[in-house]
């Protein structure tokens, strides 16, 4: 059987693509490496999911090699590969169905318009291959809507500085807060700041035959059980196989794409859960693995006219890579200062806290250096949250000042000093990531996975300017937490990135010779091949990834409808 189209991958860059081209009559297979699993099978178990990283495969299995530079003896510079195996870092994020949309936290800021035209408004940074998209925000809102709809939004509009202009109203109402949102609010409003409800890809009604939010207070990590969260799988892939013409193969993981003598796609080779071989064709077909793994398949996808990997001849399938940069700050809210009702508002667990701030997402500070054109730079978002898993939060608990292990009754004095005496408020930093050469994935010539083919080795050096921006506003939200009364106040800020934010590595863009991709999310060399996953992002913006993801795979997907609507 030759299908219409086939996707390999099944998350937020590959669900739109499977939904709308099922929904209009295409023959579409969906090959996912991992099992099908649904709410069912979605507990709330910290052990098993945050610790033992349940959905994932294990690194004896499957795994990366991180390179990171290090300075040798004479303080000069090297880079030196590390297999996760060992180091136990992993860059997995969810191997089922639907991806790692089953475990966001459903963050959803929209780009704004200075994200598609970053080289434009802010120049050029030496070190960073900073491009404009061959987009522009215009272009892309009316998928936005369509998220917000069709994947299901929930969310208040409120008029700031820094709104991304928004042609239609949220589609569903605003979930529930806690109390300690409006604390926020007031301390923005006394600071001069503009604090707003962040919308989240969380119904706060039922719809499209899933449940409402439960407010279970585990949601970052952790799969939905009642279908609330616009997870690939649950929002789109389910009403896809709905309509008989989608097919999910899970436990099917590609490794080649192969092309013939000419550089035609001639199919996709996959091995199923017994470790057989088979062989798949297509008329269209969409790689949709996040970006690591993205670049990978195509990379091992060699063959005559593509010696150095599908879609590579102008070397930059993996290149570009990126991550999201910023970090991290907490401040105490201790019991014993507050009143009985402050303490009871802090104790509250399930509904989110869905409060941000970017009044800082185009910086204009004569102290900061680096400063580009126009006396301006590119800022970033700052998020508010509350953690919630108790095994994690009593980690620590067994040791004393001094280090030492404790046990007992000394053991139960601290475990009720954490649980009791103190809530600790978080908030994460989002800033752009620059890409630059010592950023890229290629394959390594020693380490296999369990099928004996080679895994992605990823180099991630990062642009100093990105630890600038994000200690910024990092200082900013450690002065914010100070003004809402908290102590105790810290912050974090890293080279090391988030595995959970990964982009780039296919860029699109107009020029051949400096993307892999054309507008349309479609190769330069390979005419019947496309990308929609994060990999085609060139910039990644200084918010999480999933919406715009989603978006533009429902824009890439109308593309490849009306491609295969003019082949029939």
């Amino acid at each position: 059987m030759i299908y219409d189209v086939c996707i390999v991958g099944s998350g937020a860059g590959a669900s739109p693509v499977a939904y709308t081209l099922a929904k209009a009559g295409a023959k579409v297979l969906v090959l996912e490496k991992g099992p099908w699993l649904t709410e069912k099978e979605f507990c709330k178990d910290e052990l098993a999911i945050s610790l033992r990283d349940a959905y994932n495969p294990k690194l004896t299995d499957e795994q990366h090699v991180i390179e990171e530079e290090y300075l040798d003896e004479n303080n000069q510079s090297f880079w030196q590969g590390e297999a996760t195996s060992d180091s136990g870092w992993t860059f997995w994020n969810g191997t089922v169905v639907g991806g790692s949309s089953n475990f966001m936290s459903g963050y959803f800021h929209r780009l704004k318009p200075i994200d598609f035209r970053l080289k434009s408004e802010f120049g050029a940074i030496e070190g960073a291959n900073v491009a404009d998209w061959p987009i522009t925000y215009e272009e892309l809102e009316p998928y936005y809507a369509m998220v917000d709809e069709i994947v299901g939004v929930s969310g208040r509009h409120v008029e700031h500085p820094f709104a991304s202009p928004r042609s239609t109203a949220f589609s569903y109402p605003p979930l529930a807060e806690l109390p300690i949102s409006s604390w926020i609010d007031q301390t923005a409003e006394k600071l001069g700041l503009h604090a707003f409800p962040i919308p989240r890809a969380v119904l706060s009604t039922p719809a499209m035959g899933r449940k409402s939010c439960e407010y279970s207070g585990y949601c970052s990590n952790y799969g939905c059980s009642s279908g609330a969260k616009g997870s690939g799988r649950a929002a789109l892939l389910n009403h896809a196989v709905a309509t008989n013409h989608c097919t999910i193969k899970p436990e099917a993981k590609a490794y080649k794409i192969a092309t013939d003598e000419q550089g035609k796609i001639s199919g996709v080779h996959f091995y199923d859960r017994q470790g057989r071989s088979h062989k798949v064709e297509a008329k269209f077909y969409v790689v949709a693995c996040q970006a690591i793994e993205t670049s990978r398949l195509l990379l091992a996808s060699t063959g005559k006219k593509f010696p150095n990997g599908l879609a590579n001849n102008h070397g930059q399938v993996g290149k570009n890579l990126l991550f999201s940069a910023g970090g991290t700050g907490q401040g105490d809210f201790i019991f014993e200062q507050l009143t009985h009702e402050q303490v009871q508002a802090l104790t509250q667990v399930g509904p989110f806290i869905n409060r941000s701030l970017q009044d800082w997402y185009q910086i204009e500070d004569k102290h900061f250096s680096g400063m580009a054109k126009k006396g301006k730079i590119k800022g970033g978002t700052l998020d508010f949250l509350f953690y919630q898993n108790p095994i994690a939060r009593a980690m620590g608990t067994q040791f004393d000042e001094a280090g030492g292990l404790v046990w007992g009754e000394q053991l139960k004095q601290n475990l009720k000093k954490e649980f009791t005496h103190y809530k600790t408020l978080r908030f994460e930093v989002f800033n752009d990531w620059l890409p630059n050469d010592n950023c890229f994935v290629s394959l390594d010539d020693k380490i296999t996975d369990k099928w004996g083919d080679p895994v992605a080795k990823v180099r991630i050096g990062y642009h100093p300017h990105d630890l600038q921006v994000g200690e910024f506003i990092a200082k900013k939200g450690e002065e914010f937490l100070k003004a809402m009364g908290a102590v105790n106040v810290s912050l974090s800020v890293s080279g090391a990135p988030p595995a959970n934010l990964q982009a780039g590595g296919c860029r699109f863009g107009d020029d051949p010779n400096t993307s892999v991709l054309n507008k349309y999310c479609q190769a330069h060399e390979v005419e019947n091949l496309f990308v929609t996953d994060g990999s085609f992002m060139p910039t990644g913006g200084s918010v999480p990834y999933t919406y715009t993801i989603y978006a533009n795979a429902f824009r890439v997907a109308e593309h490849i409808k009306q491609r295969w609507q003019a082949s029939i």
